[in-house]
Order: structure tokens, then sequence, then C-alpha cells
């Protein structure tokens, strides 16, 4: 085990720095003021893309792109989490070299990640394209675009950046992909560009942005000296780090579980209804996201004051962090659906053009259910960050098996709107579980019950 002295360049980390919910939204704001534009960019180029293509050759575009983030979904590890769980004590104790470990392992099950999902992609795509509805000259061009998992799966650099307070960092990186797909799509526009030049803008994005990712995080390891001696001798693995398997593989799960909510909506849509459906339905996804971002921003600034403070043992300061990012959580949602709700129809029409105003229907239950989504947004950070991510992946596996189910029922019974329902229920049902755990997790604590920290680290 290797326990280096803290360097000039060792963390300081946010609630040192900053008051627990200052510190939260300061990182938020930064994120928001990112994600603000990446906003107005994602809409332009979307409408562009709409506008070029048509209903259902954007349709289409939608649905290869959809099952290519499902894939990654599913062969991604939630990397970033081990990093802040399990690299927040070593840095702070300046074990530097356990740190080295611990983010050579990380890197390890990103490369992992990326060879397993553009094997799985590749594979996927020719065998469910024609049952997704995919045209025989758009499955070989989605066969090919699926290898962009590559670059979608990396969730190292992730972890870095947010270990480190380099917010800010992540909000630039964050508008890369949507810039170049805005510049793309505009030139495509212009131009009159098809199909298959509007996967390959998208494609060039997800590279880049992937690149920008890691060229920061490396960046800011190079300035603390924490990239220098990473000998391949010594401990290997999760050795030293006591759960870190059993935490990568419950929170990768828990994450795939996420897509049913998510691309695997579209993706039934797609299948069940058509692309010109699913092309609806995921410009109202798109505005129910916009709807929840400010909210939702907060939970990457979480995760760093969550773990420290779980470390620390300072489970008062824990649980008022939560219960104020909660309400915080479900004003920004309440103002923000109510403005949405009153100019959907007339927005689709302005932006998007007149095919796409009869999604203003099914823009209501999605708007929906991403404001009970961000009611319970603090929920299942703070499951994490305690150490009960088993809880939150039973909480997601009970939750999906009810929805998908379901959902496949109310969509064929009663289309986009039965989706929407569908969507909304399994929100309610997410909502109460977790809070329910998160009660009983109170209730343990409170009693003096099981619950010590578990990210301790190497020398626990």
């Amino acid at each position: 085990m290797t326990d280096e002295p803290a360097t000039a360049g060792a963390p300081s980390l946010a609630v040192a720095r900053r008051g627990m919910l200052r510190g939260v939204l300061a990182n938020a704001s930064v994120l928001l003021a990112g994600k603000s534009v990446g906003a107005v960019l994602s809409l332009a180029y979307m409408a562009l893309a709409a506008r070029t293509l048509g209903i259902e050759q954007f349709g289409v575009l939608i649905l290869i792109h959809a099952f290519a983030q499902t894939v990654s979904e599913i062969s991604k590890f939630q990397s970033w989490q081990a990093i802040i769980h399990y690299g927040t004590v070593p840095l702070r104790e300046g074990r530097l070299g356990d740190f080295r470990r611990l983010l050579r392992f990380s890197l390890r099950l990103d490369l992992y990640s990326a060879i397993a999902g553009m094997l799985l992609g590749v594979a996927g795509a020719a065998w469910l394209g024609p049952w997704l509805g995919w045209t025989p000259a758009a499955v070989p061009a989605a066969m090919l675009y699926t290898t962009s998992v590559a670059f979608m799966v990396a969730a190292t650099p992730t972890g870095v950046l947010r270990l480190v307070d380099r917010f800010d960092l992540m909000a630039v990186q964050g508008n890369v992909a949507s810039l170049v797909r805005l510049v793309g799509a505009g030139f495509a526009f212009v131009l009159g560009g098809d199909l298959l030049v509007f996967l390959a803008v998208w494609y060039g994005a997800s590279l880049l942005s992937c690149a920008t990712l890691f060229g920061c995080a490396w960046q800011q390891l190079g300035r603390r000296g924490w990239l220098a001696a990473m000998p391949a001798g010594g401990p290997r693995g999760a050795a030293g780090f006591p759960g870190l398997w059993k935490f990568v593989w419950t929170t990768n799960l828990n994450s795939t579980l996420n897509i049913g909510f998510k691309q695997l909506t579209v993706l039934m849509i797609g299948a069940m209804l058509g692309a010109r459906e699913a092309a609806l339905f995921r410009v109202a996804r798109q505005v129910g996201d916009a709807i929840a971002k400010p909210a939702r921003l907060l939970v990457p600034a979480l995760y760093p004051e969550l773990a420290d403070l779980w470390a620390s043992r300072k489970l008062g300061d824990l649980r008022r962090l939560v219960f104020q990012v909660g309400v915080i959580a479900a004003v920004v949602a309440l103002v923000l659906v109510s403005a949405v709700l009153l100019t959907a129809a007339p927005a689709l029409r302005l932006v998007m053009g007149p095919e796409f105003e009869a999604g203003a229907a099914i823009m209501v239950w999605v708007v929906a259910a991403a404001a009970v989504g961000v009611a319970a947004l603090p929920f299942e950070p703070l499951l994490i960050s305690v150490g009960e991510a088993s809880a939150a992946l039973v909480i997601r596996a009970v939750t999906i098996a009810l929805y998908l189910p379901a959902a496949l029922f109310l969509v064929d019974r009663y289309g986009l709107t039965g989706a929407g329902a569908g969507i909304l229920g399994g929100a309610l049902l997410l909502f109460a579980c977790q809070f329910a755990a998160v009660l009983r997790w109170h209730h343990g604590q409170s009693g003096g019950g099981r619950g010590r920290p578990r990210a301790a680290g190497p020398g626990e």
C-alpha cells in the first residue's frame, strides 16, 4: 500500500472552502450556465435536423442515436462514482499511491466498457434494426454509428473533474458535442444533407466531446502532480478498497435499469408506433429534460459533498443538505413546469415546425413526470453516498419490472398518450420507493443502527 505525503497539489474539497449548500449551489450554477447554453444549442440543432430531414427521417435519426445511448448505458460502468466514493479519503489523507491505483482501476473499467459496448452495439444494430423500423439502407449506417459507444462510456475523467471541483471545465466540455452538432446541422440544412450526413455529424460530436473530457481531466491531474509515478507494480485492481467491485457493479446495474425510462421507451415507441411517433416523443422528452435540467444539475455537485460529509460522519449536516436540496429542486421544477405547460403547442410549432405540434399532448405527461423526478432528486445520491447502493439498485429493478410491461400495454392500447401515462406512473412509483428507503435509512441512523462510512478505502 502506498501512503505518500500530501503535496502542494493536494485537493481542497468544496466542503472545506464553502458552506455545504453554498458549495452545491455554486457548482450547480456553473453547470447551469453551461447547460443553459447547451440547451439552446440542442434545441437549435434538433430544429435544423427536423426541418432538413422531415419528421420520418428525423425519427430514424432519433432511434439510431437512442439505440447507441442504450448500448452505452448497458455497457458503461459508473466509474466516476467510484472515483468520488473511494477517492475522497485517500486524497484527504495524502495517500496518492492509493488514489492512482483507483484511477488505473477506473480507466480499465472504461476500456472494457468501450470494447464490450462496440461489440454489443454492432451485433444489436444488425439484429434489431429491422424490428425497430429502420430501412435496409439505414442498418449498415447504424451498425457503424454504434461504434461511437466507445466515446460515450468514458466516466473516469468525469469523476476526476467532479472530485477536484472543476465544474467550470465540465460546463465547457458539456457544450462541445452540441456545438459540433449545431455547426454540422447548419451546413446540412443549407446544403441539403441526408440521414447519413447527420449520423456522421453526431458521430464526430461524440468523438470530440470525449477527447475534450479526457484532455480537461488529464490537465487537472497533471497540474496537481497526481499523474506522476504511476507504477504498474504494487497492489492491483480493487485490492485495499473494500466493496469496490460490488459498488461498481451495483451502480452499473442501477444506471442500466434507468434506461427503461429513457432510451428504451423511445425504442419501444419506434418499434410499436413508428419513427414519426418516436420523433414526437423524443422532442417532448427533450423539453421535459430541459425542465428538469436546472434542478438535476444539483446532482453532480451534490455527490462530492455527500461523500465528504459521510466520510466525516457529519450526519446532521448530511440530512440538512439533502432536505435543502430537495426543497430547492421542487420549487425550481414547479416554476418551470408551469411555464412550459402554457407554451407547449405554440413553441413546438414555432421551433420544430407544424408537423411537431401534435407532440404537445404527450409533452404534458412527460413534463409532469420530469417534475416528479426532480422532487426525488436528492434521494438516490444520498443512498449511494451512504453505502446503500444496493437499496437504490433494488428500487430501480422493482420499478422497471413493473413499468416495462405496463408501458407495453399502454402504448399498444393508447398510443403516445399511453406512453406518457406510463412514464408518469413510473416516476411516481420510483419517487415513493426511494423516499421510503431514505426514511428507513434515516430511522436506522437515528436509532443507532448500521451505517459506518464505506468510502474510507485503504487503511480502514
